[in-house]
């Protein structure tokens, strides 16, 4: 009898503490520096929503932590000739509602992000915009034809969550986004899925609660096609302050946060109940400058705009002391970076020319472009987005002033950020993209290519770059089938935009996790943070 109340004792034990009779843990409470801005998982690409929605909705193609593309919802694809991708889908998937998972989800979601007036400009749209057709052939395989050869479908659709068809009915659908594909009725909307009404996926939990800027609650998937994640329940809350953020894994209230500020770490790394995880990531944190506009509001007084002169990006650049910003800024949870992806991944130049800090060579040239005693500048910023943007900020703007550009910061919530961005409403921005393919076309074809809607390239070309030269290589790249020679022209588009300065880049982030020390997690380049990676340390 004594035995038996110590072994009923320790199961209570054991569940009181959030454990369960199979060994899995109950709870996992997570602290997110960012908010989730929707739970549309097409309405935005950034890290902040891929994290949240990624618990729920699976893709055709995903990758792992060091972003190696793998099967997903599609075990296997291949080419056939220059413009088709077979996706052969995985059999006997089922979303949470039940129904069964085919390729009618498949064209579903690439018609839906075509008809998605809610989405940030150009989410998800690039690939799909040069899809000619989709076809079914059976309900476990879909044939893509392309306009132009598409050598990167595939992985550029890694971030693509595949949605239920469920509110097309049952009317026959086909590839004609122009009339909605034949979908009875409407599309999802954003507030579907922020009500939780749309948020069907095949993923390894389930929506549970969403209350937006307060917490996601998912619940485990017991029917999810894959391995089954260790947490029954995990509640992933937004603290966007670095302090609180500390405070609450201090305080128990989180088993695991995103970014702990650096002067937080060797507190968290004194503490005997913490680990922590620094793990270099592909995000490149660089200046925006405003090159297409003669005139730009937030430089000079709105006078002529000296960014247009290439003399005064080049100062700028070398006003910049990128070691020590990754040495004393960033403490070094960061690499300096003198080109847009980091050495040895697809396209990047090998090695890379450095850019050199040199102040008397950026006086010089602000000299030589015509303002000897430099000029007037906002410098904008997020305050709540990168790992120290707002001091970074601040100590890019010392950097510049010591060159005679008299520059002021102004920081704000990421949201807010974003949005005045969109409008071109600054002339000087601290930005970062973490490329989701792995290879430099990702942010190429984003961020310095003209901006053309039609052809889903400049999307976030707010600063109004063009060049002829640059768009004609990077288009031949971005449709040349041979891997060893998209590369190489990749590696000439990188080349002429170090060379221009279309943007300036910085450094590399660094992502930085830290949890109590009975969990385990490896940390992601793609600074996503997944629960069902977070395992118990053994």
């Amino acid at each position: 009898m004594k035995a038996g109340r110590l072994t009923q004792l320790a199961l209570a034990t054991a569940l009181l503490a959030g454990g369960a009779a199979d060994g899995r843990a109950q709870t996992l409470r997570i602290g997110l520096a960012a908010e989730t801005t929707a739970m549309d998982p097409l309405s935005n690409e950034i890290t902040s929503n891929y994290t949240a929605t990624r618990h729920i909705f699976d893709t055709l193609v995903q990758t792992d932590a060091q972003q190696r593309p793998g099967p997903g919802l599609a075990v296997r694809w291949g080419a056939r000739g220059e413009r088709q991708w077979v996706f052969d889908l995985r059999q006997d998937v089922r979303f949470t509602d039940g129904s069964p998972f085919t390729g009618r989800d498949v064209l579903f979601t690439f018609c839906r992000i075509l008809n998605n007036p809610t989405a940030a400009p150009g989410a998800f749209a690039e690939p799909v915009r040069n899809m000619e057709n989709v076809e079914l052939e059976g309900e476990h395989r879909v044939v893509v034809t392309t306009r132009s050869p598409d050598p990167l479908l595939p992985v550029n659709l890694a971030n693509t969550a595949i949605l239920s068809a469920r509110a097309a009915g049952d009317r026959p659908m086909r590839f004609t986004p122009e009339d909605g594909c034949g979908v009875a009725g409407s599309f999802p909307s954003i507030s579907d899925f922020n009500s939780g009404k749309a948020v069907i996926g095949t993923g390894p939990f389930a929506l549970k609660e969403y209350l937006p800027g307060q917490r996601l609650v998912v619940q485990r998937n017991e029917g999810y096609w894959g391995p089954k994640p260790h947490w029954a329940t995990v509640e992933l809350r937004p603290v966007t302050a670095a302090g609180p953020r500390v405070a609450g894994l201090l305080a128990g209230d989180f088993d695991l946060i995103e970014n702990p500020a650096s002067r937080d770490l060797e507190r968290i790394r004194r503490d005997g109940r913490f680990s922590e995880q620094i793990t270099p990531s592909t995000r490149i944190m660089f200046l925006q400058p405003d090159t297409g506009r003669a005139r730009s509001p937030m430089v000079n007084e709105g006078g002529p705009n000296p960014f247009r002169d290439l003399r005064v990006r080049q100062a700028i650049s070398a006003a910049i002391d990128r070691k020590a910003l990754v040495e004393r800024v960033m403490e070094g949870a960061a690499t300096v970076a003198h080109q847009f992806l980091p050495d040895g991944m697809g396209g990047a130049l090998d090695p890379a020319p450095e850019l050199p800090f040199d102040p008397a060579l950026a006086r010089r040239l602000l000299a030589e472009a015509g303002y000897p005693d430099g000029f007037s500048l906002v410098l904008h910023a997020s305050n709540n987005r990168y790992v120290n943007d707002a001091k970074m900020a601040q100590t890019l703007a010392q950097y510049l002033s010591r060159i005679g550009i008299r520059t002021t910061v102004e920081t704000m919530p990421v949201s807010v950020f974003f949005t005045r961005r969109r409008e071109n409403e600054f002339s000087l921005n601290l930005s970062g993209w973490g490329s989701s393919t792995g290879e430099a076309s990702s942010f190429l074809r984003h961020w310095v290519a003209t901006a053309s809607r039609e052809e889903g390239l400049g999307t976030r070309n707010y600063g109004g770059y063009s060049n002829p030269e640059l768009d004609a290589v990077l288009k031949e790249a971005l449709h040349t089938m041979d891997d060893g020679k998209r590369e190489a022209l990749l590696r000439q588009v990188v080349s002429l935009t170090v060379r221009d300065l279309a943007a300036i880049p910085l450094y590399f982030e660094s992502s930085t996790w830290a949890f109590r020390k009975e969990l385990a997690f490896a940390g992601r380049v793609d600074q996503m943070t997944l629960a069902a990676e977070v395992q118990p340390a053994r």
